[in-house]
């Protein structure tokens, strides 16, 4: 079982969440939990190239996108101002939710991006903590203690206007 204060979550929460296009997967060491990134090309040290069944190593296979899509729908849900909330809610319509997203925040509600990064960090490293429960790599015990110890922060009342 790996300990979770030597693994890196974040690494493994942009590993679930990698929504890239060209071949590539992120591994983990379920000895170590060290994670390594493979490409066809370039194996796992950026130059030689190696075949993934020849690795002693657990693939992480990316979460869905909508995974991450219910992140932004419950963010603009929580934030208490109707009119930011709509506004966020809007912009998650159809292709390009998550562009759109990050477009009105950045423009229309620049005190909300640490309160949304906050919120969305939070998420994925629970996703991790799962992930890693599922995989067999920590304990239930650990991952139940972990994601009691880390809820979603708590979303402003109010926020300022630009």
């Amino acid at each position: 079982m790996l300990n979770l204060n030597k693994v890196d979550l974040d690494e493994i929460a942009t590993a679930l969440a990698d929504q890239g296009d060209f071949e590539h997967v992120w591994l983990i060491d379920p000895r170590t939990g060290e994670l390594s990134f493979w490409t066809a090309d370039t194996g796992i040290d950026g130059s030689n190239s190696v075949d993934l069944d020849e690795l002693d190593l657990l693939p992480i296979d990316p979460l869905p996108s909508a995974v991450w899509y219910a992140d932004m729908a419950d963010f603009a849900e929580g934030v208490s101002d109707a009119g930011a909330g709509r506004r966020l809610g809007r912009a998650i319509r159809g292709k390009g939710a998550f562009r759109r997203f990050k477009d009105e925040l950045d423009e229309e509600h620049p005190d909300l991006v640490p309160v949304w990064q906050a919120f969305r960090d939070a998420r994925a490293k629970r996703r991790a903590i799962e992930w890693l429960r599922e995989q067999g790599l920590i304990h239930d015990e650990a991952a139940r203690r972990f994601v009691l110890d880390h809820p979603d922060p708590a979303l402003p009342l109010t926020i300022k206007r630009k």
